[in-house]
Order: C-alpha cells, then sequence, then structure tokens
C-alpha cells in the first residue's frame, strides 16, 4: 500500500506554476488549451452571493469578475473567485490554484511566469490580456494589503 499522503506540506507557487505549464503541454491546439480553462472554470466553486459585490469586482476586464480574498489565521492568502465568462472563469481558476494558500511575501515576491509559458498572453484578445493583468495586480493588491495588516 503506497503512502500518498503529504503532512499538508503546501506546493510553491512555482511548483504549482509547473504543474499547470506542464497540463497546458499536453495540448498543441489552442483550441483544446480554451477547453482546458473552460473545463478548469467549470469545476470551480461557486462564489459565494454574499462576495458578489461591487467592491469585489476588478476593474479592467471587459467581463464580470469578483475576487473575494481572506487571510487565514496562519497568514496565508486565500482566494475565491467568479466570472460570468467561461474562459475568464479557467483564467482566474489558474490564478487562484498557483497563488492562493501562500503568504502575502509569497505572493508578493512570485514571477507569475507560467502565463508566458503556456502562451496565454499572446493568444487572448487585448482586453481580456489587459483583465488577465487587472486580476494579477488585485491579488497582489490583496496581498500588501494583508502584508501591511500584519505588519
Amino acid at each position: 500500500m503506497k503512502n500518498k499522503q503529504k503532512k499538508t506540506i503546501m506546493k510553491t507557487i512555482n511548483e504549482l506554476q509547473d504543474e499547470v505549464i506542464e497540463e497546458f503541454s499536453n495540448f498543441d491546439d489552442w483550441m483544446d488549451k480554451y477547453q482546458l480553462l473552460i473545463d478548469l472554470g467549470n469545476e470551480q466553486e461557486p462564489l459565494a452571493p454574499q462576495y458578489k459585490t461591487e467592491q469585489n469586482l476588478i476593474d479592467g476586464c471587459q467581463s464580470r469578475v469578483w475576487l473575494q480574498a481572506d487571510l487565514t489565521e496562519d497568514g496565508k492568502v486565500v482566494f475565491q473567485a467568479e466570472s460570468d465568462a467561461l474562459i475568464v472563469k479557467g483564467i482566474i481558476t489558474l490564478l487562484i490554484k498557483v497563488v492562493s494558500g501562500h503568504t502575502p511575501d509569497e505572493i508578493l515576491d512570485s514571477e507569475l511566469y507560467f502565463i508566458e509559458k503556456i502562451g496565454l498572453k499572446e493568444h487572448l484578445s487585448p482586453t481580456r490580456s489587459n483583465g488577465l493583468l487587472a486580476m494579477v495586480k488585485q491579488m497582489r493588491m490583496y496581498a500588501l494589503a494583508f502584508k501591511a495588516k500584519m505588519a
């Protein structure tokens, strides 16, 4: 019997990015990659209605994206989000998969290279690309705010 249980050792942001890159490298065709994004978005838990507020809407996104961030007792930032556009929902799901559950410092110090490596930036429309940057910026803003709060 294999013991695959880990003592809740959290993977680093870079390990998570490498997993995303590997997952996307299985597909050559961008239609398949878009489908993967849509599937990821569909797997995401819906955001609780109380978090779908104006305050949680991300500026700069063509579609509506709500991002909720909470600081856990052990100093980790946990993100939840939802979007009314399937591909965008997949994109925010990827971002959450990579950065959620890490400390504000880890989030602020990370370079999100997976976006470039999977070709996401170059295969998004300019408005979606701006939206992606707005999502990353908002996640970093939350991390910054939580870091200040903890100091």
